[in-house]
């Protein structure tokens, strides 16, 4: 069945997506978007109401995609230590495939920072709280220790925010530091429950 508002409005998505890739998002003005679908200013604005709304709606899709990976993650087989690490070695994997070397999609995202901050904190909750579904998991079974699950997902979340973010992951590629996997075995390590 046909949903001619949401096809037009994917379509702008879409459009805008690829603009933002091959020229940036600071470049990238809704005529553009417009004259590449063959459709006037005024029409994209039927459907978005600038290109903040645009751009929010670009980065939707985009952690809509990362959380449905994470909660696939989160819901499936395996221990919790096993999901989470899954779930933190993903969330890099996407961002990386992402924004990695591509230095306008991370202009989008500063922009959304600046511009979006609403959308972007509303990404962090669901994300905390598929991460916090997972430890208070592991709590429950004793595979963990008994921490305050929403506190250790903070925790989490901060400590790994280097090979999430997008900026940073780009701006601490030469850095020292811990590569992800000894990150990871940091954080699980303080997590883990000791086995007598």
């Amino acid at each position: 069945m046909s949903h001619p508002e949401r096809d037009t409005r994917l379509s702008i998505v879409d459009a805008a997506e690829r603009h933002f890739r091959e020229i940036g998002y600071q470049k990238t003005t809704v005529a553009d978007i417009a004259k590449s679908l063959r459709m006037s200013p005024a029409n994209v604005y039927r459907f978005f109401e600038s290109k903040k709304a645009i751009n929010e709606a670009v980065l939707a899709r985009y952690k809509g995609e990362l959380e449905a990976v994470l909660r696939g993650i989160a819901d499936g087989p395996g221990s919790a230590a096993f999901r989470l690490r899954e779930m933190l070695l993903a969330a890099n994997r996407i961002n990386e495939a992402r924004f990695a070397d591509q230095v306008r999609m991370q202009e989008m995202v500063c922009a959304a920072m600046e511009e979006s901050w609403d959308a972007i904190i509303g990404h962090i909750e669901r994300f905390d709280a598929v991460l916090r579904h997972v430890v208070a998991q592991g709590v429950e079974t004793a595979e963990f220790r008994a921490v305050d699950p929403g506190a250790a997902t903070r925790c989490i979340r901060t400590a790994m925010i280097r090979f999430h973010h997008p900026l940073l992951m780009a701006q601490c590629e030469r850095m020292p530091g811990p590569t992800i996997g000894e990150m990871i075995d940091f954080l699980m390590a303080g997590l883990l429950r000791e086995r007598p």
